[in-house]
């Protein structure tokens, strides 16, 4: 009775599995799945595992960096300070400067 229940169970999770299909440079599926294999892990496992955390946090779970090595929110809020910045009409005195500067 337990051998059928199991496969039953193992029928309908298999009937709602869905394929996922993704194009990647040969170069780096080699390099990933040799990784992977160092950990235990295969391929679809590892996709797995990663779609999950996208659930669970709601977003990429990975600390994603520019190539200056800052987060997308910290290169955008640099960018809108030089921004802002260039467009200062500047100061006449340091006075002025200072003065501007005590938040």
């Amino acid at each position: 009775m337990l051998t059928l229940s199991l496969q039953m169970y193992i029928i309908r999770v298999m009937s709602t599995q869905q394929t996922i299909q993704i194009r990647i440079d040969k170069k780096t599926k080699d390099a990933a799945r040799k990784t992977l294999n160092e950990v235990g892990l295969d391929m679809s496992s590892a996709v797995k595992l990663f779609l999950i955390n996208v659930i669970n946090q709601k977003g990429i779970p990975l600390d994603l960096r520019t190539a200056n090595g800052f987060t997308l929110a910290q290169e955008q809020a640099m960018i809108a300070e030089t921004n802002k910045a260039k467009q200062s009409e500047g100061f006449d005195s340091l006075d002025e400067l200072f003065s501007d500067l005590e938040i």
